[in-house]
């Protein structure tokens, strides 16, 4: 299991978090590997989920021997955030900001990735500690707010996820974001239903080289 920096390195690294809703607990692994075979090493699965922790500790084991990194999505509150904590998340994110959420993660050694969309909660997500900022929805902000919350929170990396594509992806990373966020348009979620992994592997291919060329 990483540690805290090689998990926040890893992240920005990877330059995109393929979050992983409303999947299948029997598909967590296969869709998590086919994810992972495409180009993507950061992999979110969300709380909001029938066995969610159970996933997050399946994929976990399933991926030991990779340099992927597990996290857990819309960790509401500081209870939530222990269980995943102690099912194998790596890091945590959230759709908002919460200080116990944020204090969990420092106490155990994990990222937080609080979700901000004013100043007002970046900064007090910050003074909580926070690692990153999950700016969301990204595209209703639009890739301008991201630069401007730059201005007075530049030390923090911000990851933008909310209707970010393949054809706005190099607009979010111009405008300074260190990584994305992205679910239905990074995970094909017909090829799921097929139980074609090759297809969700090809379609997650084309995101991760979206995101490679934006940053090159």
């Amino acid at each position: 299991m990483p540690d805290k920096l090689e998990t926040y390195g890893r992240i920005v690294d990877a330059g995109v978090v393929a979050v992983m809703r409303g999947i299948d607990p029997d598909d967590a692994v296969p869709v998590a590997e086919a994810l992972y075979e495409g180009g993507v090493e950061a992999l979110e699965i969300t709380v909001d989920a029938p066995r969610a922790t159970e996933m997050i500790a399946d994929v976990d084991r399933a991926l030991a021997d990779t340099d992927a990194v597990v996290g857990a999505g819309t960790v509401l509150d500081e209870a939530m955030a222990v269980n995943v904590i102690e099912a194998g998340a790596d890091y945590l994110l959230a759709p908002h900001f919460d200080r116990g959420m944020v204090e969990a993660c420092n106490r155990y050694g994990k990222v937080a990735i609080p979700g901000v969309a004013t100043p007002t909660e970046a900064v007090r997500a910050a003074e909580a500690g926070a690692d990153m900022l999950k700016v969301f929805p990204a595209s209703d902000l639009g890739p301008g707010y991201i630069s401007a919350i730059q201005g007075p929170l530049g030390q923090l990396p911000i990851v933008a996820t909310g209707g970010v594509s393949p054809d706005n992806v190099a607009d979010f990373f111009a405008a300074g974001a260190a990584a994305v966020g992205a679910g239905s348009a990074m995970i094909d979620y017909d090829a799921i239903d097929r139980g074609d992994m090759a297809g969700v592997r090809e379609h997650a291919a084309t995101f991760a080289e979206a995101v490679d060329e934006a940053r090159s």
